[in-house]
């Protein structure tokens, strides 16, 4: 009954021994795993640096880009107000144009009458000159 005994302890020491193995492997599979994690998170971690660098150079890149054109919107804003001046100068010039014709034209009719004597009297006047002209050389 002793051997029993024995022998029992025995098993118990042998299957002690072999769960310590088994236990070891995967202890030791477990470090590596988790020192390939660890390297694959400094990887990781020196991308995400750089991501971040790049990503906060895109950010002031895109400041800029957004202040130029904010500026160069500015400056447009400028000229399409001075074309405006522009367009309503030439369309006030063009009113006064308009008007001046009008006027011309309601002094032409007013004074048709008095125009027409002046034409009348003009021609007579060239008529006469040509007369005293042929005269003059007639006598020569």
């Amino acid at each position: 009954m002793i051997i029993i005994l024995y022998l029992s302890v025995a098993l118990i020491a042998v299957a002690f021994l072999v769960l310590v193995i088994y236990l070891s492997k995967t202890l030791k599979s477990l470090q590596l795993t988790l020192k390939n994690v660890a390297s694959t998170l400094e990887g990781l971690e020196g991308q995400m640096k750089g991501i971040t660098t790049e990503t906060a150079e895109l950010l002031h890149k895109t400041n800029r880009l957004a202040e130029d054109i904010q500026e160069k919107s500015e400056k447009l804003n400028t000229v399409v107000h001075a074309v405006q001046g522009v367009g309503t100068s030439v369309q006030q010039f063009n009113t006064s144009m308009k008007q001046a014709a009008g006027s011309v034209s309601a002094s032409v009719r007013e004074n048709q009458d008095k125009i027409n004597q002046v034409v009348t009297w003009s021609q007579a006047a060239m008529e006469i000159w040509e007369k005293w002209k042929q005269k003059k050389k007639s006598v020569l």
